[in-house]
């Protein structure tokens, strides 16, 4: 008789290991600006300047590393044209389409929750302020 068939999970009964898929994912979405580049490209590719703008708070130089290693990660390719000046455009792959989801999920969270994570940031500021007052 045969067993049934069950997904295989690539974590360790510990937690996330090193090479846990999971924690490539947490990572990925960890980076900086990742989530914002990708969410700026959702609605299709964009020279960098025009997504500088759209993204703003983002120098040149930040964006340009961002998005080397999302082509590097396979979620963003390059366009170059044979133009005169040359023009550059980036595009989400196939597979940086997929991260869309995730990533408005939690731009959604961020809407609905920020305003209290703010708030409980702030509280922690202040009572570290008045810990540090009584440590004069």
């Amino acid at each position: 008789m045969s067993e049934p068939a069950t997904t295989a999970r690539p974590t360790a009964p510990d937690g996330f290991i090193a090479d846990c898929r999971a924690r490539l994912g947490f990572d990925l979405l960890a980076r900086t600006w990742t989530a914002v580049v990708i969410f700026g490209l959702r609605e299709g590719p964009r020279r960098p300047g025009e997504l500088r703008e759209a993204i703003g708070g983002i120098s040149a130089k930040v964006l340009n590393d961002t998005l080397r290693r999302l082509e590097d990660d396979g979620l963003v390719e390059r366009h170059r044209y044979a133009e005169a000046p040359p023009r550059v455009e980036y595009g989400l792959t196939p597979l940086g389409e997929t991260l869309l989801g995730p990533v408005e999920a939690l731009g959604a969270w961020s809407v609905e929750y920020g305003d209290a994570v703010v708030e409980a940031q702030e509280r922690a500021e202040r009572q570290r302020e008045r810990r540090r007052e009584r440590g004069r």
